[in-house]
């Protein structure tokens, strides 16, 4: 949205995309029965319609397909080893949403950032997996590391990352972002990096490092370089 907007996109906008977000999302923690947690989902994308309605057309029009994705991604791992990047892709709406929620157009530079979040969530996703081999294998659950490995799922993680960063630098050139964003982008290419070396396929042991804390500070980087990138 702020990119979008080249700024501050409006507590209008903010309010309904944060709304629309909410809506999609709903965190069962077996505190509630199956019939709780249907009703509970249905409110969510009944607030995620209105929210979609009250932003533009195009978001109420695109608000089905999202659902689509939302609803159907965590059971991808059940028929394809392709889920890491369903699952990027899927989280990756949000930046594309809040895009069209802003300019009501899906323009280039969104599509570049939905790509590397795309990437960068299916490569912490691969690294994650890495530890749920067996456990995936007996009960018939696809991934790479499941299917091909987990030196060949850290070699595929790595490619996803190279690929953020490729996108990340593509947005700042597509956006004319100032040089402070290339600062934000230079720390986000070492911690990806610095996020590899913590992880090895007979050393998983800083798995939890890698996947948590690496990635929450690539977040925040990412989000305070754009903000301040765009006072070119």
């Amino acid at each position: 949205m702020v990119l979008a907007a080249g700024g501050w996109p409006g507590w209008w906008t903010v309010a309904w995309v944060t709304a629309a977000m909410a809506g999609a999302r709903h965190l069962p923690r077996g505190l509630l029965r199956a019939g709780e947690l249907t009703a509970l989902a249905a409110a969510g994308a009944a607030l995620m319609f209105v929210a979609a309605w009250m932003l533009n057309p195009l978001c109420l029009k695109l608000a089905p397909l999202a659902l689509v994705f939302l609803v159907g991604y965590s059971y991808t791992k059940y028929v394809t080893w392709t889920s890491h990047w369903i699952l990027g892709f899927t989280d990756g709406i949000a930046a594309a949403g809040g895009w069209v929620a802003v300019c009501e157009r899906l323009d280039p530079p969104a599509l570049v950032l939905w790509f590397a979040l795309t990437v960068w969530i299916a490569g912490f996703d691969l690294i994650y997996a890495c530890q749920d081999v067996a456990f995936d294998r007996a009960r018939g659950l696809h991934s790479v590391p499941a299917r091909f490995g987990v030196a060949a799922a850290l070699a595929a993680a790595r490619v996803n990352h190279v690929l953020t960063a490729a996108a990340l630098g593509g947005l700042g050139v597509l956006m004319g972002l100032g040089p402070l964003y290339w600062v934000g982008w230079l720390a986000i290419a070492g911690l990806l990096a610095y996020e590899h070396s913590l992880v090895r396929a007979d050393d998983l042991s800083r798995l939890d490092m890698a996947f948590f804390n690496v990635n929450g500070y690539i977040a925040v980087i990412a989000l305070v370089s754009v903000v301040i990138g765009l006072r070119r």
